[in-house]
C-alpha cells in the first residue's frame, strides 16, 4: 500500500498542473508517514504501559513512531494548506495552472550569479520532437 501510495504522489507532482503537483507532495508526504508508522511494530495491539509488579515492558507497540506520525501528519496539513494558497494567488495572478506556462513567464534573470536565460538555446531538446517556434509570453 505504501509504494502504491507513494507511487501516486511522484506521478502527480510530475504532472503540469499546479493542484496535482500539490497533492502529489501530500500523497508523497503520506507514504512517508505510513512507512515511519508501520517502523513500530504495528502488529502487537499491547498499549505500551508496563503492568504492575513487572520491570520491563514485553510485546508491546513502540510509541514513538506513533508520536512522530501524529505530529508529521499535523504539518503536513498545514504544509499542504499553505502550497494551496500560494497556488491559488499563483493561479490567480498569472490566469493559468499550466506548469510550462508559468515557467517561461519568469522574468530574464539580471543576477551575475545565476546563468542568463538565452531563449531556444536554453530549452531542452526532446529526441524525435520537432523544433516549434518560441512562445510569446505576455
Amino acid at each position: 500500500m505504501v509504494w502504491i501510495v507513494a507511487s501516486a504522489g511522484v506521478y502527480l507532482a510530475f504532472s503540469k498542473d499546479v493542484f496535482r503537483c500539490v497533492l502529489g507532495l501530500a500523497l508523497m508526504g503520506s507514504a512517508a508517514n505510513l512507512i515511519l508508522f508501520a517502523s513500530g511494530r504495528i502488529d502487537v495491539m499491547n498499549p505500551a504501559v508496563v503492568p504492575l509488579g513487572e520491570t520491563v515492558l514485553q510485546n508491546a507497540a513502540n510509541p514513538l513512531p506513533q508520536a512522530l506520525v501524529l505530529t508529521a501528519i499535523v504539518i503536513g496539513f498545514a504544509l499542504v494548506c499553505y502550497s494551496l494558497t500560494l497556488a491559488l494567488r499563483l493561479i490567480q495572478a498569472s490566469s493559468t495552472d499550466d506548469l510550462q506556462a508559468l515557467r517561461m513567464a519568469e522574468p530574464v534573470p539580471t543576477d551575475s550569479v545565476k546563468p542568463p536565460y538565452n531563449g531556444a538555446a536554453h530549452e531542452p531538446t526532446w529526441p524525435g520532437a520537432q523544433s516549434l517556434p518560441p512562445k510569446e509570453v505576455p
